[in-house]
């Protein structure tokens, strides 16, 4: 008799790749959800759920390299999301709250952001790094989508705090948008956190300091996020200071070596 064969989604041994694969699906449907509030004029909400797509970005990645699950399927399938998630999502949120006043202008600086953001995420899957420059695995080729779809909603996150200095920054949203979506096919090297390692006696300080951060997005979410983006921008010129010296002490070890041969 011919034995019944039991219907899978997947194999046993790809079974590990549903997970962060869960994961980036759920980080699009929190960005098309976002443009859906953002149309219903319901800002906050948006921006929030962009950072929930961002949150899950960060770990989805992490999970499939912890669980040995990344895959070519969910490498494609993380990068279409990043581009709905942070490509699509905040500047259409931006084009509803502000840049839609500009008329023709505002639409052509949402096309052009989005088009940057699809530049960087192609050109970022194409990026292959030597084994003998590990040291790149520290830093990114112009800011990472993620980062950039945050970035420019920093001033509708600033009218959404508390804090009051009397600035109209819906002036400045046009020049951001365009600023940031350079930054995003640019050369410029920023800070990666994905190689860093993180010594046990440092563990206890790493918590800590991530429940403060939760505790912090939990109570007082937009001014936390207002000054993270403050922070992470002004880590940008220590990151080129530093990146020019790991490639300064990269190319003078290759001319050692190279003196070395010939002798």
């Amino acid at each position: 008799m011919e034995q019944n064969k039991k219907f899978k989604l997947v194999t046993s041994k790809k079974t590990r790749h549903l997970l962060p694969n869960i994961l980036t699906l759920g980080g699009v449907c929190l960005g098309i959800s976002s443009i859906k509030f953002s149309i219903d004029g319901n800002y906050s909400l948006a921006v929030i759920l962009i950072l929930l797509a961002a949150i899950l970005d960060a770990l989805d990645g992490r999970i499939a390299r912890l669980i040995k699950g990344t895959s070519e399927f969910g490498k494609e399938l993380d990068s279409l999301t990043d581009f709905v998630s942070f490509g699509i999502a905040p500047v259409f949120t931006l084009y509803f709250w502000e840049l839609n006043a500009h008329g023709k202008l505002g639409w052509a600086i949402t096309l052009v952001y989005s088009v940057c953001c699809v530049l960087r995420l192609a050109r970022f899957n194409l990026t292959k790094i030597d084994d003998n420059q590990s040291w790149k695995n520290n830093f990114f080729e112009g800011i990472p989508s993620p980062a950039g779809g945050l970035l420019i909603l920093m001033p509708l996150i600033y009218e959404l705090t508390d804090f009051n200095f009397n600035l109209d920054v819906r002036n400045f949203t046009p020049y951001l948008t365009i600023v940031i979506a350079l930054l995003l096919v640019s050369k410029i090297p920023t800070p990666s956190l994905k190689k860093i390692s993180i010594s046990s006696k440092t563990t206890i300080f790493l918590l800590l300091a991530a429940g403060i951060i939760f505790i912090a997005l939990l109570f007082y979410t937009f001014e936390t996020l207002l000054i993270f983006s403050f922070i992470y921008l002004s880590f940008i010129p220590l990151s080129i200071i530093i990146y020019k010296n790991q490639k300064k002490k990269y190319n003078q070890k290759i001319s050692d070596e190279d003196h070395e041969d010939i002798l």
